[in-house]
């Protein structure tokens, strides 16, 4: 599923496909009635790749609770109305999120999830969310860095700052020199 095309804009319904990019701003056209039209900087706009939910333990990406609603309801529409009650919805999504904060998720959140994955579903755009090759590389690379750093560590012995290294460096240069001494000349104010 690849929601990195895919955008909310605040202020507007539904949701938007990004068709190109301009040096102001970006054109979009509506995934409801296919109308294009430009966003610059000052809309209030999200892709719904960057989009997560709150959770007690740790922020769940919204791609992955939108596969859980598509397991839930075996690929079909939301099996409750969006404008129901806040405790039906409530209800609805802890059996979709179990683990989703009360406190920060609000009903509102949840009809917007509920209508986007609506909107996704009839365009076919829901499919299982692959493995994050990247977050395995990254542990992989970070694991890797800290062995690299460790070691780089145990080799390195203290080097002295560059700024001591030129005092001494210059200090060594006037000793060779037979300590000569060059005369500053200052400027003096004629009053």
């Amino acid at each position: 599923m690849d929601l990195s095309k895919i955008l909310a804009i605040s202020g507007k319904s539904g949701l938007f496909k990004i068709i190109s990019q301009t040096r102001g701003g970006l054109i979009v056209e509506s995934l409801s009635d296919g109308k294009k039209m430009p966003v610059f900087a000052a809309h209030r706009s999200s892709v719904l790749d960057d989009i997560s939910m709150f959770t007690y333990t740790e922020d769940v990406p919204l791609k992955k609770v939108l596969w859980s609603i598509y397991q839930k309801e075996d690929g079909k529409e939301i099996s409750i109305d969006i404008k129901s009650d806040e405790n039906v919805l409530f209800d609805y999504f802890e059996s979709v999120l179990p683990e989703f904060d009360r406190d920060r998720v609000y009903a509102s959140d949840i009809k917007k999830v509920l209508a986007w994955y609506n909107q996704l579903l009839e365009h076919d755009m829901i499919s299982e969310p692959e493995e994050d090759e990247e977050e395995k590389e990254e542990s992989i690379n970070e694991e890797g860095k800290e062995a690299k750093t460790e070691k780089i560590e145990e080799k390195k012995t203290p080097k002295k700052p560059v700024a001591q290294k030129k005092v001494e460096a210059s200090k060594k240069a006037g000793k060779a020199e037979g300590a000569k001494k060059t005369p500053t000349i200052r400027k003096t104010k004629k009053g």
